[in-house]
């Protein structure tokens, strides 16, 4: 089935960007006005995120964010048979601030958020860092969509772990120099195990892992603002958050990380990915007291 479906695709990432973008908002019609996909969702959270706005200004806002988030989709299409001179023009970034980090002898962990588009980083970060570029992954439940996934973002050297085995193999994927790039800002899968953060004026839970794996080898800690400039062209800015962690106390390089991803929201707020549930989880001072972070 693979070799029947992924020559479709590459067929597709062929047409130009303007056919491509002619398709997306099209399809925009459909998800926001059609189907309504996760509309609710998207709306509630930012109503959270943004209650001093007006009905219509966060209406203004999620329309904008499907806008970007079909755009997404689209232009992933596209990367499967992008070359690395179009993708160089449409991605740029301060890489000097992180190759900098190399000669200190540590490694480097990458506090990225859900930012537009995220897949254009597996392309342009292997081949400008010094660092091997290492990307957690949720394989796809469809073999073939995951294969052509998989492929699309490792092609350029992106090492990429699949998440069930990251904590006792990261090891066995990794053995020396290493960018490890993480989206931390995705619900905990339990509320009783995460640091309960301020972000956007609500405790929050984040996952405890990427702070405790910092601390664990002595990483920098460097956060990613990835910002999409005009439709089809992004801009990535790297930030020393640490060259220390092990100074900080436990939750609060995670409460520094949530004020930067809140920061750079708010200064793009469609650039966002709003449709997961960021605050599925209700704070209880009962129950997450130990773990809350003033």
């Amino acid at each position: 089935m693979y070799y029947i479906i992924f020559p479709l695709f590459y067929l597709l990432s062929l047409l130009p960007w303007r056919f491509l973008y002619f398709i997306a908002d099209g399809l925009y019609v459909l998800v926001f006005y059609g189907f309504g996909y996760r509309k609710k969702v998207v709306l509630h959270n930012l109503l959270i995120a943004f209650p001093e706005k007006t009905d219509a200004e966060r209406l203004r806002i999620a329309k904008d964010f499907y806008h970007n988030f079909i755009d997404t989709i689209v232009e992933t299409i596209k990367m499967i048979s992008i070359s690395t001179k179009e993708a160089d023009k449409r991605l740029v970034g301060n890489i000097d601030e992180l190759n900098a980090l190399y000669a200190s002898g540590k490694n480097v962990q990458l506090m990225a958020g859900h930012f537009f588009n995220w897949e254009f980083l597996n392309h342009w970060i292997p081949r400008h860092s010094l660092f091997p570029f290492v990307g957690v992954y949720q394989p796809l439940t469809n073999q073939v969509m995951d294969k052509i996934i998989y492929n699309m973002r490792a092609k350029n050297g992106t090492i990429l772990i699949p998440t069930k085995h990251f904590k006792h193999q990261f090891h066995v994927y990794v053995k020396d120099r290493y960018a490890l790039g993480l989206a931390a800002d995705q619900n905990p899968p339990s509320d009783l195990k995460a640091y309960w953060v301020p972000f956007f004026n609500r405790l929050t839970p984040f996952i405890l892992g990427p702070e405790k794996g910092a601390k664990l080898n002595d990483t920098h800690m460097v956060f990613c603002h990835f910002y999409k400039v005009r439709r089809g062209y992004y801009e990535i800015k790297f930030e020393l958050m640490t060259s220390d962690p092990l100074q900080y106390k436990d939750g609060e390089l995670t409460k520094i990380y949530a004020q930067k991803v809140e920061q750079a929201v708010k200064l793009k707020p469609a650039n966002y990915l709003w449709s997961h549930r960021r605050w599925k989880w209700q704070y209880d001072p009962a129950k997450h007291h130990t773990l809350k972070i003033d």
